[in-house]
């Protein structure tokens, strides 16, 4: 059944409007102790946000579909979200983060039907009206060891501040694990910058989360010099893709370097990033043997075993001019057994530019493109041939598969101190790797406020 925006739209609107009025009221909320230049310690702080994503794709062509396929029909779909971001320092170094949050909306046909979906603000989970939600509660600890001292800004989920350049950084409790890793300056946050999942992250980093893309764990980060290692342990979904987290026994290990230099005075960085999973998982080879003795629909849920799953993604980002940058994320997955959180993604590559508005006198505006290749495995393939379904893709069968092409442009303007707006086109060919279906041009408007 489809639903639209009216169903929760007047819901949304008297949230929208409540976070206007404390836009206004911002100054009151907030300690700016350490937004004024100097590098005091910022006590406390009271941050908010709100997106509003609409996005519709056309009719294309489609012999055939599956559970999991992209409606082949003209379709529109709307996310809403408010977040409040309360902070606190108790101790020298120490913070204290609660989020607060209100989603409403559906994902195109459900966030099902194309691997690198076309929107990181749809979740795996719908609603028609606003529900609660808590996100976030962490502790961040920062362990000053030597070197430079450098000034901290106020952010979401970032006191102001001083830290030294050599310093040891611990987060713990409920938080996404891309708060830490895989993050990229130019391509990170689908409330500012790209939207498709496969570029706000990197498509094969099969990262610990809930349904929503929170977990709880540990995270340490040791900066030294010019480098970073990163590690980290967290709690996976109960079965694969589930909105409940934790059993005894399941986790995921990550560990990330990242090295920071600079060409011709302008920073870049590179970032290789490995994880390994630990949990009952399916194999693709065991679920088509099983499909093919009886009869069904290929089925990894009806074969999972205590099993491992790795991956590995490399990462560059660069400066190249004053107000242009450029990044590259690679990737690749096993390929053998069941994708368990992310999407169903194996081998992946994804570039893009990233233009500041300074030239044409917007110097807050930005203009990006993006290309997307994704593949997946032969097994998984065969898989997806018998009928099988993974985490967002699956038509019924796959005679002919291909690679997914997504190419994506977005322009950001802001409309004064608080306020974006977003134009997004992406085109994709091949969905859900199905060289008979689409391709589909996709369109989507964002608007997005925070303080």
């Amino acid at each position: 059944m489809r639903r639209s925006w009216t169903n929760g739209g007047v819901a949304a609107g008297g949230a929208l409007a409540i976070l206007l009025a404390l836009l206004l009221a911002g100054a009151a909320w907030a300690d700016d102790d350490a937004s004024d230049g100097s590098a005091q310690d910022q006590t406390y702080a009271f941050h908010a946000q709100t997106t509003f994503v609409y996005q519709g794709h056309g009719a294309f062509t489609s012999p055939y579909e599956g559970a999991n396929s992209l409606s082949p029909f003209a379709d529109a779909r709307e996310t809403f979200d408010l977040t409040l971001f309360i902070g606190n320092r108790f101790w020298k170094g120490g913070e204290i983060w609660v989020n607060f949050e209100e989603d409403q909306g559906f994902g195109l046909n459900d966030t099902l039907g194309v691997a690198g979906f076309p929107s990181g603000e749809d979740y795996k989970v719908g609603h028609a009206t606003p529900y609660p939600r808590l996100p976030r509660l962490f502790l961040r600890q920062t362990i000053d060891l030597s070197g430079d001292v450098s000034k901290v800004n106020p952010d979401l989920n970032q006191l102001g501040g001083s830290q030294t350049a050599n310093r040891v950084v611990i987060t713990a409790g409920k938080f996404a694990v891309t708060d830490v890793f895989d993050t990229n300056d130019y391509a990170h946050d689908p409330k500012h910058d790209f939207f498709n999942w496969a570029v706000v992250d990197t498509g094969t980093f099969d990262y610990a989360a809930d349904a929503w893309g929170y977990t709880v764990g540990t995270a340490v980060e040791w900066y030294q010099g010019s480098w970073t290692l990163r590690s980290g342990v967290f709690d996976l979904s109960i079965v694969p893709n589930s909105p409940t987290l934790g059993e005894f026994g399941q986790f995921q290990l990550i560990d990330e370097i990242e090295k920071r230099y600079a060409v011709a005075g302008r920073d870049g960085a590179i970032k290789l990033t490995g994880f390994l999973t630990r949990a009952r998982m399916g194999s693709y080879e065991d679920a088509i043997a099983l499909a093919e003795e009886t009869g069904e629909p290929a089925n990894t849920a009806l074969v999972r075993h205590y099993r491992s799953r790795t991956g590995l993604s490399l990462e560059m980002q660069q400066q190249i001019t004053g107000d242009l940058g450029g990044f590259v994320r690679a990737g690749v997955a096993g390929g053998k057994e069941e994708v368990y959180e992310f999407t169903d993604i194996d081998r992946t590559v994804a570039a893009g530019l990233s233009l500041a508005g300074k030239r044409w006198g917007l110097p807050k505006d930005t203009v990006g493109v993006a290309g997307i290749a994704n593949g997946i495995s032969s097994q998984f393939e065969e898989y997806l041939n018998h009928g099988g379904l993974g985490i967002l893709v699956g038509d019924g069968r796959l005679p002919h598969p291909g690679p997914e092409e997504i190419a994506e442009t977005y322009y950001d303007h802001a409309v004064g101190s608080f306020v974006h707006v977003t134009l997004d086109y992406q085109f994709v060919n091949n969905p859900a790797y199905n060289r008979d279906r689409g391709p589909v041009s996709i369109l989507a408007v964002r608007f997005h406020a925070q303080f």
